[in-house]
């Protein structure tokens, strides 16, 4: 096992966007005796769906030890302006590029996100950062506070700074009243629908964001289940599950995404515009959202090819990672569940 490459981080890419709409690469590892998928997307910064939708056929919380475990940090952008930070509400990911200067590559940082549950539904649009705070205090809003008491678990007029703060050590606030991107205190709940409605990042990740965004950053949400972005001469596409109140025409949206996709000025490139799509590969990503960036002008490729030939690294905290790899506030199964719109069903 040590004769395997070591993981490198999947958080910070650069990208020729003239050209490019792909970052990153599957890799894949065997679990440990001790391993679940909630400790292994954080790990390798991806959020709970993620790594659930990629490995449909594995408990995800009893893997078994040298079970195969597909890590999809490869990501098809966002398709909004790349510019300030860009959230997908259907990927659970945030998108922030940074300001570079004339001549430099564009960068793209990455990381995964909690979002508001279906009855505090996260919105979409534009904004921007209006404002950053850290060790904030909490003061949740008078329905907030409804919703906790009927519950039998009310809650203080203001929850003070420290571990049982729910909006974490750090925050961004929005111009959006109410709305903000802020840590947690629970960490796996980070790719769930969870939230009052605000951005939930890993505390690790909150802090560099934190960091690198200046105040008035515009802010773009979105929600894109279905996603289509060149790299070098290929189309590939990256598909998630619809989210369980989104109502629109997927098909005709996705149509008009391929239309889009071949005749703009990136889809004539080297070749590009020759390229015939896969249907075969494409229906089978539709058919069954598995969040992999899959190659869909590749004749005769399938799923299974593809991660057959993808790349096999060592079990271990990715070089420049994130996170320390402190497990102290990781939560059980049935705690992970219940931060999100989960059954505990679901738990085996």
């Amino acid at each position: 096992m040590q004769s395997l490459p070591i993981p490198l981080a999947s958080h910070e890419f650069g990208i020729d966007s003239s050209r490019d709409d792909v970052v990153g690469n599957v890799q894949i590892i065997t679990a440990s005796k001790d391993d679940t998928l909630s400790d292994i997307a954080r790990r390798f910064n991806l959020g709970y769906e993620e790594i659930v939708s990629a490995n449909p056929d594995i408990d995800p919380w009893l893997p078994q030890a040298g079970a195969k475990i597909i890590i999809p940090t490869q990501f098809v952008l966002p398709n909004a302006p790349r510019e300030g930070i860009v959230i997908n509400l259907a990927a659970m990911r945030l998108f922030y590029y940074p300001k570079v200067k004339p001549g430099e590559q564009q960068r793209v940082i990455t990381h995964p996100v909690g979002i508001g549950r279906v009855e505090w539904k996260t919105p979409e649009g534009t904004t921007r950062v209006a404002s950053k705070k850290e060790n904030p205090a909490w003061i949740p809003t008078p329905s907030i506070r409804k919703e906790h008491a009927e519950n039998g678990n009310p809650l203080p007029a203001v929850v003070p700074p420290g571990p049982d703060n729910p909006m974490g050590t750090h925050v961004l606030k929005l111009a959006w009243p109410t709305y903000a991107i802020h840590g947690t205190d629970k960490p796996p709940s980070i790719g769930l629908r969870g939230s009052h409605g605000c951005l939930r990042m890993y505390p690790e990740d909150i802090i560099g964001l934190y960091n690198a965004v200046p105040v008035g950053t515009p802010v773009s949400i979105v929600n894109q289940p279905r996603l289509l972005g060149w790299r070098d001469h290929t189309l590939y596409v990256q598909t998630y599950s619809i989210l369980e109140d989104d109502k629109r025409n997927h098909q005709g949206l996705l149509k008009k995404s391929l239309s889009i996709a071949r005749t703009a000025s990136k889809g004539k490139l080297d070749g590009r515009a020759q390229a015939h799509i896969n249907s075969k590969a494409l229906n089978e990503a539709l058919r069954t959202p598995r969040a992999i960036a899959i190659p869909i002008t590749q004749p005769n490729l399938t799923l299974q090819a593809y991660l057959d030939h993808a790349l096999h690294v060592q079990n271990t905290l990715p070089f420049n990672s994130t996170w320390d790899g402190d497990m102290s506030r990781q939560l059980t199964a049935a705690d992970v569940l219940e931060l999100g719109d989960k059954k505990p069903a679901h738990v085996r």
